[in-house]
């Protein structure tokens, strides 16, 4: 939001600064958030004791399965709901599989999304009020 402030040698034009950034997931910790919903030092730490994606699963199966239901569901389904059909690029785990691989492979489980959608699901999923940390 800008105002304009009037007096002296003109107008001054003042900006307003940015809504702070969310507190760090970890509970205690008083820093703010910057990667992922974390502060750097819990960023580190979590990255550090985090799988690889072929350990969680993301593997040249994966990729062979993946390109297969993108070519046969080649479009977006949130975009198609919004009634503009863009080109899927990523398939999504509906519910978060965390590391459950029988729900990882569990084709049901599935869809299309574009990049756009991908992300705004993740952000939902990481970020929401209803997320548990």
């Amino acid at each position: 939001m800008r105002q304009i402030i009037r007096g002296g040698f003109g107008p001054a034009l003042i900006t307003m600064p940015y809504s702070p950034q969310p507190a760090c997931k970890i509970r205690t910790c008083p820093n703010r958030a910057e990667k992922w919903g974390y502060c750097k030092d819990h960023y580190k730490e979590i990255e550090e004791h985090r799988l690889t994606a072929a350990e969680r699963g993301y593997d040249n199966r994966w990729n062979k399965a993946r390109k297969l239901f993108l070519n046969e569901h080649p479009i977006c389904v949130m975009c198609e709901k919004e009634g503009r059909p863009n080109p899927a690029t990523i398939v999504d785990h509906i519910q978060p599989h965390k590391g459950n691989y029988e729900l990882f492979w569990d084709q049901t489980n599935w869809q299309s999304l574009c990049d756009y959608h991908h992300r705004a699901k993740t952000m939902k999923e990481s970020f929401g009020k209803n997320n548990e940390r």
